[in-house]
């Protein structure tokens, strides 16, 4: 029997991304499964559903905020995506909606809540947000990407759901090549996400201009996010020396990693899962101002398996450079330590998440809505 699934998320490409793995699976497990995305109306989600050419509707959501004006933005976003979306999950029959955090999420789980459609939360970082806490009250099921730095009774861990796109496709000659790479040169990827970071952006061309040692050998494919102008980093490099290829974000990421030697990136959940999954030996730069330090908690159990450092953000790009840098000349000038951490990486493959959700969802007759009355 097909079901129609309906994906809430968005604002960053970590919260589209397991969404766009698990409709990839279902897809292959049942190709007359309808699947469907309420995302934002930033750029990012619309190139990157466009890219994937999955159906979407881009709501006015905004992130919630105590100043004056924030707050009413919010209301108001939160108010014009509850009430259409009532509608749409009305028409279109909508069996599941599968919210995946965000500021997004929260509007269309309540509307979904008034429509009595079923909820499955994932919930992707080891610290949930005030949203997903909220969310959860109202699910009928929630999975959990990464296991929970305080546990909680019913919050099943199954793994995070990473997009064949963000698997590496072919051998490292070859994705080098097919990024215009040079495949004799080792290549650090440096990665803020779909967003970009400023201080990685600023902060790891200084620690290469410092450390020209630590560089000496590799390039750099420098993804710095689609708000930062390519050619402001790229005039960055040139003064290192250091070959750099810099683009805004690449669709393709599986490629990007089997290109990679190390990584400096930030922590989002999604890049530390795409980087375990790869063996990529990373530096993670987690983001600084969230309150509850999600990010490092992300990192922190790739760090224990060995496989990665945790640099702090002093959010002052010189500050920062000076801890990167030190950090970089230790494992970028070692060929037995990035071994040892790819061979730590690989000792404990990861399970397949998004057909196991696929498959979850799938087996569970009760998603179905009952009949209208």
């Amino acid at each position: 029997m097909s079901m129609t699934i309906l994906f809430a998320g968005g604002g960053s490409g970590g919260h589209l991304s397991p969404g766009l793995a698990i409709a990839e699976r279902l897809m292959e497990r049942a190709p007359d499964t309808t699947c469907r995305f309420a995302c934002s109306d930033r750029d990012i989600d619309r190139t990157m559903l466009e890219e994937a050419e999955v159906d979407f509707i881009a709501l006015p959501a905004r992130g919630f905020s105590m100043a004056p004006l924030g707050l009413l933005r919010w209301w108001k976003g939160y108010r014009q995506t509850v009430l259409p979306m009532r509608g749409i999950l009305r028409s279109e029959r909508c069996d599941l909606v599968v919210t995946l955090g965000g500021f997004v999420a929260a509007p269309v789980s309540a509307a979904a809540s008034f429509e009595k459609v079923p909820v499955l939360l994932l919930n992707l970082d080891r610290v949930p947000g005030k949203a997903n806490r909220s969310i959860a009250r109202r699910a009928q099921q929630v999975l959990c990407a990464v296991p929970l730095l305080k546990p909680r009774s019913n919050w099943e861990v199954v793994g995070m759901p990473i997009r064949r796109a963000a698997l590496a496709p072919t051998s490292r000659n070859e994705c080098c090549k097919a990024l215009g790479l040079h495949p004799d040169h080792k290549v650090l990827l440096a990665t803020g996400a779909s967003q970009g970071a400023r201080t990685l952006n600023n902060a790891l061309p200084l620690a290469a201009l410092q450390r020209p040692e630590a560089f000496r050998g590799w390039q750099v494919l420098h993804l710095c996010g689609e708000h930062t102008p390519v050619d402001s980093v790229e005039a960055a490099w040139k003064k290192t020396g250091v070959p750099a290829q810099v683009r805004p974000f690449l669709h393709c990421m599986g490629q990007a990693w089997g290109a990679a030697d190390a990584c400096v990136s930030r922590a989002g959940a999604s890049s530390v899962a795409e980087a375990r999954a790869n063996m990529v030996p990373t530096v993670f730069l987690p983001y600084p101002h969230h309150s509850d330090d999600h990010q490092r908690h992300n990192a922190q159990p790739m760090v224990d398996l060995g496989g990665a450092s945790i640099v702090v953000d002093e959010i002052d790009p010189e500050r920062t450079a000076l801890q990167l840098g030190n950090t970089l000349e230790t494992m970028l000038t070692s060929e037995k330590l990035l071994e040892t951490m790819r061979d730590a990486l690989g000792r404990t493959p990861l399970k397949d998440a998004a057909d196991l959700v696929a498959e979850r969802i799938l087996a569970h007759g009760d998603w179905k809505r009952p009949a209208l009355t």
